[in-house]
């Protein structure tokens, strides 16, 4: 199980990365639009995979650790967002850092809440086939 994880946290982590800086650089923004974006899609990630894997047998406990705990806790950057808020309101921009955590909470569940509404109708839909 712990190989599982190890490897998915590795893939997430050089994700992220990628992604992150990707976004950051394409965007040119003092605002850490990577970080968001990456968190956003982690959580649509982490909702799908869970309700999906939960009602299904079609994906074992090691696929779905090393999709969630992995993948997803190598990925999603919960602590960077932290640090990113932090550093905005020490440089004054509380309404900047404001705007990042609404959007990211916000976003966030409803990613979340996307991701498990994506699992339900493909539950339904293997159901029907």
């Amino acid at each position: 199980m712990l190989w599982f994880i190890a490897a998915g946290s590795a893939v997430g982590g050089v994700t992220r990365y990628l992604l992150g800086t990707l976004v950051q650089q394409r965007a040119g923004l003092a605002f850490p639009l990577g970080t968001l974006i990456i968190n956003i899609t982690g959580s649509l990630i982490l909702g799908f995979v869970l309700r999906y894997a939960l009602a299904t047998p079609a994906i074992s406990a090691e696929v779905r650790a090393l999709l969630t705990t992995g993948f997803c806790g190598g990925y999603t950057t919960f602590s960077t967002f932290s640090y990113e808020t932090i550093a905005l309101m020490e440089e004054g921009q509380h309404l900047r850092a404001s705007v990042y955590v609404l959007l990211s909470v916000v976003l966030g569940l409803a990613a979340t809440f996307l991701g498990i509404v994506g699992a339900r109708e493909v539950l339904a839909l293997r159901e029907r086939l």
